[in-house]
């Protein structure tokens, strides 16, 4: 068995829902069972985090009162609504939230991981994590991986990682899973194509371009993980040098993540830029896919092989009226919200993002999964905030 797929405890046997529920083993089962077993893993998860952060504590008894009654309307407003969000979540929590406060509901002795969200500048969601949250979480991105065959321990892999190159005290969030990800093949070789300096990070177009040359005539398959922006940056480079289409060897695979938020004004369609991975570099569409996710709520949305972002059983995705935070019903665009009971260390069961996204019945998507999936369509307003992927994007300044 891969060692993260291994069984992890819940810290207190008072969160006996929370185990069962984590402890599912299939990543995308659906059903009247599950979403009972869901709620009362919210319940568990609320009291756990009310007895341990006073400000959890205040924030729940506030809008107790005000949750009932927003359960009660959604069940009446639309029957094409999503589930009941009253029946599942907590208070909502703005990601923004974390770029502010440090709020723990584990003593500091207890944390086991200290992740940020941003890069170079700007405010930086502070997230901690305990033992159970973190493996919790690298558990369903091994069972995701399992059910789509991507954990190969016998086949050696090459990896191109459009991410930061691991330095002293780095924390991004998304350093730390495209490493974490290497842990499914092992590897031949492994490049990346933000360079360490010594006093920051730098993109090395000519690098990158070097190790596809190389992985394309080597004879096991290459792995690419990270921001789309690079990679797309990395083909016009290389249409812009006249360089010939390259054939990664079969079995190679892309997985993106991090999005294009510093790059929004040039970021082309999924359609184009998948059409262009393919003719240049020979990976069928199946084998390329996005993943969301991020430091305050790292449970993985990775696309099927019909390229959406289905929800897997631990989580549970409502989309939130810009005006009202409302619950919106399926096709209606507005914040996504994202709710999940595995985390134990900070209050973050139930988070508002930035992005604004659209929500969609599983039956609507075509593949073999039933869960609901979610379209993402930008960032909502302008922040001086910045991601990873923003202050990644800042180093392809003055390279296009």
């Amino acid at each position: 068995m891969n060692p993260h797929l291994a069984p992890v405890d819940v810290p207190d046997p008072a969160l006996a829902r929370v185990q069962e529920l984590c402890d599912l083993t299939d990543p995308y089962t659906v059903g009247p069972a599950e979403d009972e077993l869901f709620a009362a893993a919210m319940a568990e998860i609320n009291a756990w985090h009310s007895a341990r952060s006073p400000f959890f504590h205040r924030l729940h008894q506030a809008t107790e009162a005000t949750e009932a009654t927003e359960a009660a309307e959604d069940t009446a407003r639309s029957a094409e609504a999503t589930a009941s969000a009253g029946e599942f979540t907590a208070p909502l929590v703005h990601a923004n939230f974390f770029k502010r406060h440090e709020v723990l509901s584990i003593p500091r002795d207890d944390v086991h991981l200290h992740l940020t969200s941003s890069g170079t500048t700007g405010q930086k969601s502070q997230m901690f994590f305990d033992e159970w949250t973190i493996r919790s979480a690298q558990r369903m991105v091994a069972r995701i991986f399992d059910r789509n065959g991507w954990i190969t321990p016998d086949q050696e892999v090459n990896y191109l990682l459009f991410s930061y190159q691991p330095a002293p005290d780095l924390k991004l969030g998304t350093s730390f899973t495209d490493n974490y990800l290497c842990d499914f093949a092992p590897a031949r070789n492994v490049e990346y194509a933000l360079r360490n300096t010594g006093s920051g990070h730098e993109f090395d177009p000519f690098g990158v371009i070097a190790a596809l040359r190389r992985y394309a005539e080597d004879d096991v398959p290459v792995r690419i993980l990270g921001f789309p922006a690079f990679l797309w940056f990395t083909l016009e480079r290389m249409r812009a040098m006249g360089l010939p289409p390259l054939a990664l060897p079969e079995g190679s695979l892309i997985l993106f993540g991090g999005g294009w938020k510093g790059h929004a004004d040039q970021q082309i369609g999924k359609d184009e830029l998948y059409g262009r991975i393919t003719e240049q570099l020979g990976v069928p569409s199946e084998r390329i896919r996005d993943t969301f996710g991020s430091v305050e709520h790292c449970i993985p949305y990775i696309e099927c092989d019909h390229h959406r972002l289905h929800a897997p059983v631990w989580s549970r995705v409502f989309i939130r009226s810009t005006r009202t935070l409302e619950p919106l019903p399926y096709g209606e665009a507005g914040y996504l919200h994202l709710v999940s009971p595995y985390i134990t260390s900070v209050p973050a069961q139930s988070v508002v993002m930035g992005d604004l996204a659209t929500l969609h019945p599983g039956e609507e998507c075509g593949c073999e999964l039933n869960t609901p999936w979610f379209t993402l369509h930008g960032r909502a307003g302008v922040s001086r905030n910045k991601s990873c992927a923003v202050a990644a994007a800042e180093l392809m300044k003055g390279m296009s």
